[in-house]
């Protein structure tokens, strides 16, 4: 079993053997992971919705890609929302960046070049400002305490490191097998019930 401090942050890859159909080659962006039970996001399950739609409810205007799709993080409380974005993006003329408008109360790093986002006041600043990388997310994914060590025991999951590239730019159809890829192996080593083969 990995030691606690290592799951989170992460990346959580679903083995064939992981039975739940809302994990099926799902890739979880693990954001806590303790004693008391874990969470995490879902980042490679789009949805129908569009992130114009969903905010043009919250009476909150978008300005980027109109395409733009809102993501599915887990079935757990799916009308919860979370933004995904590096923070980097420049706010007009001046030199001030976006992180820098950002309420830090409502917006925590997670790694390197990646911030998430929950406070409605900043989704609104990012709604208006979008970051180059960015990606809205409904839902969560958690653990009871225990659960996620018992399944990683029984080989449900694969741990790997965040890898920013693959997590803003590869197509949701492809990420579970890019991050197996970026870890040496190959999709098709990986069989029912025993794992890696």
């Amino acid at each position: 079993m990995q030691a606690i401090s290592l799951l989170a942050p992460g990346l959580l890859l679903s083995m064939p053997q992981l039975s739940d159909p809302n994990f099926t080659r799902a890739v979880v962006l693990m954001l806590e992971h303790d004693e008391e039970g874990s969470f995490g996001l879902i980042v490679n399950q789009e949805s129908e919705l569009t992130v114009a739609e969903l905010l043009k409810e919250l009476d909150t205007e978008w300005t980027g890609a109109a395409d733009e799709s809102v993501w599915s993080g887990g079935p757990v409380m799916p009308g919860s929302g979370w933004m995904l974005h590096n923070g980097s993006e420049h706010l007009g003329p001046s030199s001030a960046t976006l992180r820098d408008a950002l309420d830090e109360t409502g917006t925590l790093k997670v790694a390197d070049g990646l911030f998430m986002s929950t406070s409605v006041g900043n989704i609104r600043i990012l709604s208006q400002n979008p970051a180059d990388r960015m990606r809205l997310i409904l839902g969560y994914s958690g653990w009871s305490t225990g659960q996620l060590a018992s399944e990683m025991a029984a080989g449900s999951w694969l741990h790997c490191d965040i890898d920013i590239d693959i997590l803003f730019d590869c197509p949701a159809r492809d990420m579970w097998e890019r991050c197996l890829q970026s870890m040496g192996l190959s999709p098709e080593t990986i069989v029912q019930s025993r794992g890696i083969h």
